[in-house]
């Protein structure tokens, strides 16, 4: 037993003279550049340290009451240390390390969007916002979303989507259309094949009468005949008024006024443009006293 607590005691002996040596050693600094580092285990510790830090950052950066200075520059010590992180990240992969931005997820708030306003060069990641800077004068608008614009459909659009059975021509294809019409379709031909027979009968009864009547000179009147009598009538008007006016027309028609021939009738057009002529090129008095002189010589032309 003795033998063991001396073991026991020899050992914390060393751990707190390692403890000691420690604390009295100047403490590492990060290296300013990734490159400068050639160890991968020391590479992968200076990732952790940053890891570190950004958490620390990450935590006081959520209390809205340190201020809007104070927000703005811990959200820049942040995203500083998140570039810092992704140089070490490339150089642990120059070592033969693993791939640490592969596997890493983006970094979203707690609604699920990402907090990342995209890099204006397009090199590198955009500059982010966390906790409380989130709500900042300026940076709080970054993150609202547009109204969506309700996009009016063109004349182009709402004709596109019109086809035949829009206009009803597709109607009866399923057939409902058919079982709800067929018997209101088949009653009303019925009734009107009812109407038009007894119209014929009508017709029949009423000329069968005038025959009647004009054969035997009977004055007698039946009710028939008094319903048609008027339409007789109207028929043997328009009979008599198409006879005369063919009539008319077979007549020849007898002209008393001598009529000119054709050409007198190209004299009369010849005279007509001459005088027209001279009207345009010559005076008023000029053409009178021409006129008077034809008529004086009896000339014509």
């Amino acid at each position: 037993m003795a033998r063991n607590e001396e073991k026991a005691q020899s050992m914390l002996n060393r751990f707190i003279t390692l403890k000691n040596e420690e604390k009295k050693k100047p403490k590492e600094r990060r290296p300013f550049l990734a490159s400068e580092c050639r160890d991968l285990a020391e590479a992968d510790k200076w990732r952790q340290q940053i890891m570190r830090e950004i958490g620390r950052k990450v935590a006081d950066i959520q209390n809205e009451g340190l201020g809007e200075h104070r927000l703005r520059d811990l959200n820049d010590e942040i995203n500083k240390l998140i570039r810092e992180k992704s140089h070490w990240e490339r150089r642990i992969i120059e070592l033969g390390g693993p791939n640490y931005a592969k596997h890493s997820a983006k970094m979203t708030d707690l609604e699920g969007n990402i907090v990342d306003v995209p890099n204006p060069s397009g090199r590198g990641p955009g500059y982010r916002y966390f906790g409380a800077a989130k709500k900042l004068p300026g940076v709080r608008e970054l993150f609202e979303k547009p109204p969506e614009l309700k996009k009016r459909r063109s004349r182009y659009d709402i004709f596109k989507r019109i086809d035949a059975s829009y206009y009803g021509y597709r109607d009866d294809e399923d057939g409902i259309l058919e079982k709800l019409e067929g018997p209101s379709e088949s009653q009303m031909r019925a009734q009107a094949l009812k109407e038009w027979q007894m119209m014929e009968d009508i017709k029949k009864e009423a000329r069968r009468s005038v025959k009647s009547g004009d054969v035997a000179g009977a004055t007698e009147v039946t009710p028939t005949t008094i319903l048609f009598e008027g339409e007789e009538d109207v028929v043997d008007e328009e009979r008599r008024a198409k006879e005369k006016e063919s009539r008319m027309e077979e007549e020849e028609f007898v002209v008393h006024v001598p009529l000119p021939d054709e050409k007198e009738i190209e004299r009369m057009v010849v005279e007509k443009k001459k005088m027209e002529l001279l009207s345009k090129y010559t005076s008023d008095n000029l053409l009178e006293e021409q006129i008077e002189a034809k008529a004086m010589l009896n000339v014509q032309r």
